[in-house]
Formats: structure tokens, sequence, C-alpha cells
């Protein structure tokens, strides 16, 4: 479950995006927040939250982050800035490719099919409906291997993630709206209002 404070947050997910995105090897100027969704972190210290966002250019990209309340020792490559929370303080946000928390969620998902957080708002007693829909295409049977490093490279369209040398994934950048999954041996799929068809966003390599 994914608990959403009624909060201020300084810089906003929209201001950080966009001072971020721009100077990555996928990204582009000019852009809005389509939708997001979210995963759990087993532990509960770890947010998790993947933003899709709509270029001016007509494109469109996915941009996976997480929020700690601590540094990640050795992902400063990965840091893009710190927000402050008006309820949990300052938080570290990260490129979610870089942590080891988000692999092994994906992981999970891609795998064995875990689902992806409920969203509760503070003070109301039902999850809201997500603004993005994702369906991880794992069997609940299969075993998860331990993963504990993750190293990840980017190009103009994708991100490999490499974890503890026993599974490669694939990250969407930029999101092909008639991509297929047929030859994939494991997928993450994303559906939201006005698509045809459900878009690929992960996929173990």
């Amino acid at each position: 479950m994914a608990l959403i404070h009624r909060a201020t947050i300084r810089p906003t997910k929209a201001e950080l995006l966009a001072d971020w995105v721009p100077t990555q090897r996928w990204g582009e100027q000019g852009f809005e927040l389509l939708g997001a969704y979210r995963f759990d972190d087993p532990d509960g210290e770890v947010g998790i939250e993947t933003h899709v966002l709509s270029t001016a250019g007509g494109h469109l990209l996915q941009a996976p982050l997480t929020y700690r309340g601590a540094p990640l020792d050795g992902a400063d490559h990965f840091l893009i800035c710190t927000m402050e929370h008006s309820v949990l303080g300052r938080r570290w946000i990260y490129d979610a490719t870089g942590d080891p928390v988000y692999a092994r969620v994906l992981a999970s998902v891609l795998l064995a099919g875990a689902d992806q957080a409920d969203e509760i708002v503070e003070g109301s007693d039902a999850p809201r409906e997500p603004s993005v829909r994702v369906t991880g295409s794992g069997d609940r049977t299969r075993e998860v291997p331990p993963l504990h490093e993750v190293s990840a490279s980017s190009d103009d369209s994708t991100t490999l993630m490499e974890l503890s040398g026993a599974l490669r994934i694939v990250i969407c950048r930029r999101l092909a709206r008639h991509a297929t999954t047929a030859d994939r041996e494991a997928t993450l799929t994303g559906t939201w209002p006005g698509l045809e068809a459900p878009v690929l966003l992960a996929y173990v390599a």
C-alpha cells in the first residue's frame, strides 16, 4: 500500500522532472505529467513511483523514481535532488534504475507477477484509482533470485539494468504505442485513458 500524504513538497515532482529529464540521453524539453504508478517496498522504507510523460513532440517518456529518507550509499550518480516534504522531512530522490530496492521489486513484478501498490490518500478509507494501471506477466509460483547489486546504463530509448549477474531488465524510457510483447520472456505493460492497447514498459532481456 502506498500512503499519499496531503503535504507540501519543494521542489514539486513536476519541477524536479522538468530539470532532470532533459539532461538524460532519452529525454527532451517540454512535457506534461500524463500519469503515474507505484510499487510497494516490502520493508516500507522506500517510496517507488514511476511517472509517464507526454512530450510536446508527441512522444511518451517513462521516469521511475525512488524516494528515500536518507542518502543511498554509492548511488550519487543516480541522485536527482533532495526534496523538502512537509510531513516526512527531507527526502533524497533517485533515478530508480540505480536503486537496488527498485530493482528487486521490479524483478518480482516481472517474474512473479507482483501487483502495483494500492494508493491510499491520507484520511481516505479506500484506494484511489491510479492514473496508470500496470500488469506484470510473471507467474506467482516463480521464485525471484537474490538480487543485491545493480548497475544501469542508458541509450537514446532504454535503460539496461544488470542485477547481480543473475538478471537483465530493460526499462523502456521512450514508449512505443504499438510495441509487441510476443517475443519477450517477462514483461510489464501499462494502460491509461486514451490508449488503444497496453504499452510495453519493461521486460527481461
